[in-house]
């Protein structure tokens, strides 16, 4: 397969200072916060990559920054071999923006409640100026909706529905790529499992390539074909989702495992996770891991792992 999106040593930082005159007056230093620290993946065509990790990971940072909503501080995102912020021809880059869609956690606060669901889906050819007879109504079939609720409005609609206009839209651009940022994560779970169901229907159908992004392990075994966990603004471990749900190498993925629910579980006995995330803005040193992890000794206080390969997997841990 070849690599749609290629992602190298993408960094994002924001500077969540206080205005200029309280530092002057308090004299306070300018604080940044990393948001996102030297993140390398590929995406194959036709596959799901998941992002999973713990909220302030960085997770909707990488996927805002994959389809432009965000610039990245440092490294580079290129989808079909174009760098969005450094190519130069106008038309390369449309081309390439054309070609992703994202679809939203909030299904209601990302439509627009004064427009009608036909509006809302074909926005995004009326934006590149191309017909959109007819639309709307074939899309929402395909999402499994009625033709007729195109003349509603967002809030006629339970969550599901919402959330399923939201992929209408995303497709109707005829993307190749759709960034899915926690797509079920506000949906009940007998609704969460339609829209995967139907997701996973549009993407042998249609050809699509999705990023996945969520903290939710159940779906993202359901749905990824490779599986990345970000811990701090950093890629902790890489593998497909057999290896990584059958021996997962990272103290941090393993934590998550033992964390999540189980079927099974009825009965045993956890050992809580330990701590909290750190200060993004006041990171600890060496591994951003070590005051949570059992496995830390000193080199993890000191030295920060690189991302190495353990078998099938890329690990950033010096006892894995």
């Amino acid at each position: 397969m070849t690599d749609l999106i290629k992602i190298n040593a993408l960094g994002r930082v924001f500077d969540v200072s206080k205005p200029w005159l309280n530092r002057l007056t308090e004299r306070l230093p300018k604080r940044y916060l990393h948001a996102v620290s030297d993140v390398s993946f590929n995406v194959s065509d036709k596959s799901v990559y998941a992002l999973v990790g713990e909220s302030g990971s960085g997770k909707s940072t990488i996927g805002k920054m994959i389809v432009g909503l965000l610039e990245p501080s440092g490294g580079a995102v290129e989808i079909n071999d174009v760098d969005l912020a450094s190519e130069t021809d106008a038309s390369r880059i449309m081309k390439v923006r054309s070609e992703i869609q994202m679809i939203f956690q909030d299904p209601f606060a990302s439509l627009n409640p004064r427009w009608r669901v036909r509006d809302i889906i074909c926005e995004p050819l009326v934006v590149r100026g191309e017909p959109t007879t007819g639309v709307a109504e074939k899309l929402l079939g395909q999402v499994g909706l009625s033709p007729v609720d195109a003349d509603k409005f967002p809030h006629e609609f339970s969550g599901g529905q919402r959330q399923r206009i939201c992929i209408a839209r995303a497709l109707a651009s005829k993307p190749k790529i759709i960034v899915c940022d926690e797509p079920t994560s506000a949906l009940d779970v007998s609704v969460q499992a339609q829209v995967l169901n139907l997701m996973s229907d549009l993407k042998e159908e249609l050809g699509l390539t999705y990023v996945f992004i969520s903290h939710d392990l159940t779906v993202v075994q359901h749905m990824a074909d490779v599986i990345g966990v970000l811990y701090l603004g950093r890629l902790v471990e890489e593998a497909p989702r057999e290896i990584l749900f059958g021996a997962p190498k990272h103290p941090y993925t393993r934590m998550l495992f033992d964390a999540a629910p189980r079927m099974d579980g009825f009965g045993r006995e956890v050992e809580p996770p330990k701590g909290e995330i750190p200060d993004a803005i006041n990171p600890p040193s060496g591994c951003a891991y070590h005051p949570r992890c059992p496995l830390a000794t000193d080199i993890c206080k000191e030295v920060l792992p690189e991302m190495r390969t353990v078998g099938d997997s890329k690990v950033a841990c010096h006892h894995a």
